[in-house]
């Protein structure tokens, strides 16, 4: 089980969240710390694995990719290597892919620019990884990645 949070380090977490860019002096202003402290603190959630890295959102619509859809895959053959992520995984489209319980073995989350990209897409998914899928297009997000700190 891992080392619960404290209150400082739920401090430092939620600003890291709100602002990846956050300066150690915002940090250590927030926390009422020094920004030597901060710094250590930050460092030790780095290497506990609670803050696991810090990167850019890009808005996918921006990019030109207006669509997007789950598309959940099942195998065509129960007897095949459960191996779908890694025949999957450098289509660039493919934005996550999730294993999950219930009729369908894996989940993905998929970005293109249209209807005709995606149906594209479904075919190569199709026969990349020998599976059948079916598929959801995503009307609106109201939200999105919400990283949680306790």
């Amino acid at each position: 089980m891992s080392e619960p949070l404290d209150d400082i380090d739920r401090v430092l977490a939620r600003e890291l969240v709100a602002d990846g860019r956050a300066t150690l002096a915002h940090l250590a202003a927030a926390a009422g710390l020094s920004v030597s402290a901060v710094q250590s603190r930050v460092r030790r959630l780095e290497a506990r694995g609670v803050v696991v890295g810090y990167s850019a959102r890009i808005n996918p619509e921006a990019v030109g990719n207006m669509l997007s859809a789950f598309v959940a895959i099942t195998p065509l053959d129960p007897s095949q290597p459960d191996d779908a992520p890694a025949r999957l995984e450098h289509i660039d489209a493919i934005e996550s892919c999730h294993s999950v319980a219930g009729e369908e073995s894996y989940i993905l989350l998929v970005r293109v620019e249209t209807a005709r990209a995606l149906e594209d897409l479904l075919q190569r998914i199709r026969t990349t990884a020998n599976v059948r899928t079916r598929s959801t297009i995503i009307l609106q997000t109201f939200y999105d990645r919400r990283d949680s700190v306790p």
